[in-house]
């Protein structure tokens, strides 16, 4: 009689010998806490990391860092979502009090900013390997550089990240390839006073200013503003509901926008979002809108307003509209606030009217002059860096006031914004600044407001809307 020892060894030798390939094929068990990184965005010498984070153990996590190399002559810049330390090209971030606790298939990120071309080596995650592997893009294939787009689709030269096949984009919620967008004043100012019915059919897309806050952090309120109603001799809620769907009828599409100069919205917990998408999806039900608008001047969370964002999407549906209308200093780095939440929601997000205007001199994408503002240069400039870092050029829309009295500063003529468009597009009419490429599915354009172009003779729809229609 064999000795228990060989009689075992025996058994599993004779089945592995049964099973064959099969014995050999049995899957791992599920590993615990693991990382994996992706460059979600490159321009020029630069690039926008991201580390996501997820426990695929059956315990939560509670405390997380992760360390990595950069190689020499690539630096850090600016990051958001965890604690940073350095030690030379060695970097370890550590998790912020609000996103140390991971449970059992959940996951966390964090991102940062870096110059040069390199990418991060070595990962550990809580003193382990990180389980990810090296990023893709550190291990070049033999005919293409590291950082080009799948090579099925395009050569690597002429199709970045930032120009995307259109295939990926969200629902347009019925708007045109080109659209033009302008701002309904809903309160009484210097500026001519229209009911929602009598804005100009040039105008596709129509976002009501503004909706309120109130004193429940994340809820929205709406109704007609009393001064407004009084300065039209009489204009309620009915009324404006019945030119929603006016408007509809046309084919204009009505969003309703948060915030403004005076916007006190505040999303900054769980509990707000959730606020927040229930209330604005309850006003969308109401007045028929067809989406948001994120214009929030004073303060904005992107982790949370895009958590609100996505659950609003969840309970509208997949043809919500979803624009967003940051300052002009909002969208100079993909490290800011309004930014980081353009490139979270890339992939439900509408368009991004940047306001083009009241900012002064800025630099554009090649960082290598300040472009005055009231330009081809400056908008062109400033649109290159969102089309050169994350966003795709349907989700990019030129913001510019509507003649005298819309802006403190940076007021143009239409034919600018046309020039800038046709720049931008088809590479014509440019002033010194040239795009390092084209960009033909340019969104359009937007404006503050309808209202002072009525009241300027409606020069601003009337110009940019039908040369729009020429855009390729």
């Amino acid at each position: 009689m064999k000795p228990a020892r060989s009689l075992v060894l025996s058994l599993v030798t004779a089945l592995a010998a049964t099973l064959g390939a099969a014995w050999v094929a049995l899957p791992a068990f599920a590993a615990g806490a693991t990382a994996s990184f992706v460059k979600t965005a490159e321009w020029g010498a630069g690039w926008e990391g991201k580390y996501t984070i997820t426990n695929g153990g059956g315990s939560t996590i509670n405390g997380w860092n992760l360390v990595f190399d950069l190689p020499s002559g690539t630096t850090l810049g600016s990051y958001w979502d965890a604690l940073l330390t350095s030690a030379g090209q060695r970097h370890t971030f550590t998790n912020r009090s609000w996103n140390g606790s991971i449970a059992p298939g959940a996951s966390v990120s964090f991102g940062f900013l870096a110059s040069g071309s390199g990418s991060p080596t070595g990962c550990q995650l809580n003193g382990a390997p990180c389980g990810g592997g090296t990023p893709p893009t550190t291990a070049p294939p033999t005919t293409a550089p590291p950082t080009t787009a799948p090579p099925t689709t395009a050569p690597p030269t002429t199709a970045p990240p930032t120009t995307a096949p259109p295939t990926t984009a969200p629902p347009t919620g019925g708007l045109p390839k080109h659209l033009l967008t302008g701002y309904w004043h809903n309160f009484d100012n210097p500026a001519v006073e229209l009911r929602l019915r009598d804005v100009p059919i040039q105008y596709d897309l129509v976002a009501v200013a503004f909706a309120e806050a109130t004193a429940t952090p994340g809820a929205l309120t709406f109704g007609v503003d009393p001064g407004l109603s009084a300065a039209l001799g009489g204009y309620t809620d009915a009324d404006f509901t019945a030119d929603v769907r006016t408007l509809h009828s046309r084919g204009q599409r009505v969003i309703l926008s948060v915030g403004g100069e005076a916007g006190r919205v505040t999303v900054n917990d769980a509990a707000s979002a959730t606020v927040f998408a229930d209330t604005a999806a309850a006003l969308i039900a109401r007045y028929g809108f067809d989406g948001i608008d994120i214009d929030l001047e004073n303060g904005l969370n992107p982790t949370y307003m895009a958590q609100a964002l996505r659950a609003l999407r969840a309970k509208v549906g997949a043809g919500l509209i979803i624009a967003m209308a940051p300052q002009t200093i909002d969208m100079q780095s993909p490290a800011s606030g309004y930014f980081k939440l353009a490139l979270d929601i890339k992939d439900i997000l509408t368009v991004v009217n940047t306001q083009f205007y009241n900012s002064g001199a800025m630099l554009g994408c090649d960082q290598n002059a300040a472009y005055s503002q009231g330009t081809v240069n400056f908008i062109v400039a400033l649109a290159c860096i969102q089309l050169e870092a994350g966003l795709r050029p349907d989700q990019v829309g030129l913001g510019l006031p509507a003649g005298p009295g819309a802006a403190g500063g940076g007021i143009v003529a239409p034919s600018v914004v046309n020039a800038a468009l046709d720049c931008l597009a088809r590479g014509t009419n440019c002033g010194s600044f040239r795009p390092p490429r084209t960009y033909p599915g340019i969104r359009g354009a937007m404006t503050w407001s309808v209202n002072w172009d009525v009241s300027n003779g409606n020069g601003f729809a009337r110009t940019v809307a039908p040369h729009l229609d020429t855009l390729p």
